[in-house]
């Protein structure tokens, strides 16, 4: 299995010299999935189709691919930042999005070790970008350079569908303060900007997961998971013990035991500490895909527990 890990390599190191030729990569036999995504710019891409829509696309506009899993949580640090660049910026390059769990193949023949992993695909070669949950002005600083090293290549599609580079959408002051705290681990910046932009815009998806993701982190990054899980284990009616044993179970991909964890709990607790427990787990819940089953099991699970 893919690991989630600290960034290997910095955008700064893009070499279009290093690149590789993509049609050396084995052309794969599995059927096409549908795409999930309803922009035209940000591609769900698989083994099958990868030819026509990184490859082939790549002759005429710069396509970053993004490696990610669901259970990878920089991942969803990344991604949707990506998403939206992509769709800032108008057609003058295209997110392709490559889901390793369901395309271990390719995945295998890039020796991608760890996700989230960004590569560059340009003129029908490859070049590896960074890995890890980049701040957004890193990353428009990489774009930056991907947009030059396209007119540099003189690819026909590089400025954009209008022939015309289109121009950055503006982006919150307090997004872009909480991303680079999140990226330098200063989790109570992160959180405080997020806050500010929350007051300002209560209703922003964006804010609310990345204030419960940096939550999750100020909490428990710095936890031993043995330690953590044993105390909870010692002490099955302690809920500061059994919510932190959660939370090292989230950040170690034991999702699952998590969710078993905090309801088994709210079944067998009441007054405050069921429902602080009850809170803790919808916290969780919000930093998880809530299209995976666990996470749909898990509420009807709590609703269930509850009454």
């Amino acid at each position: 299995m893919l690991l989630t890990g600290d960034m290997q390599r910095r955008p700064t190191d893009l070499n279009m010299a290093g690149a590789v030729d993509l049609s050396r990569l084995a052309k794969p036999t599995a059927a096409a999935a549908g795409p999930t995504s309803t922009s035209p710019y940000v591609l769900d891409v698989t083994e099958a189709d990868f030819e026509e829509l990184v490859v082939n696309k790549s002759l005429q506009v710069p396509v970053l691919i993004d490696f990610w899993a669901d259970w990878c949580g920089p991942c969803k640090q990344l991604s949707p930042v990506l998403e939206r660049l992509a769709d800032e910026a108008g057609g003058s390059w295209v997110l392709a999005k490559i889901d390793v769990d369901a395309n271990q193949a390719l995945a295998g023949q890039l020796q991608i070790q760890s996700i989230p992993a960004v590569f560059l695909a340009l003129g029908g070669r490859l070049v590896p970008g960074f890995t890890g949950a980049l701040p957004e002005a890193e990353l428009r600083k990489f774009l930056e350079q991907v947009l030059e090293a396209a007119r540099q290549a003189g690819l026909p599609g590089s400025q954009g569908a209008d022939g015309a580079e289109p121009l950055p959408a503006p982006v919150d002051p307090e997004l872009l303060a909480a991303e680079d705290a999140l990226g330098a681990e200063d989790y109570a910046a992160a959180i405080e900007a997020y806050d500010a932009l929350l007051a300002r815009k209560p209703g922003d998806a964006e804010a609310q997961l990345g204030r419960a993701w940096a939550s999750l982190l100020q909490r428990a990054v710095d936890l031993d998971p043995q330690t953590v899980i044993a105390a909870a284990d010692a002490a099955p009616d302690d809920v500061d013990a059994q919510t932190a044993a959660a939370d090292v179970e989230v950040l170690t991909e034991q999702i699952q035991p998590a969710i078993d964890r905090l309801i088994g709990f709210v079944q067998r607790s009441d007054g405050e500490d069921r429902n602080s427990a009850r809170q803790h787990l919808l916290e969780l819940f919000s930093v998880l895909d809530p299209e995976d089953e666990r996470i749909v099991t898990g509420r009807r699970s709590l609703s269930n527990a509850l009454y």
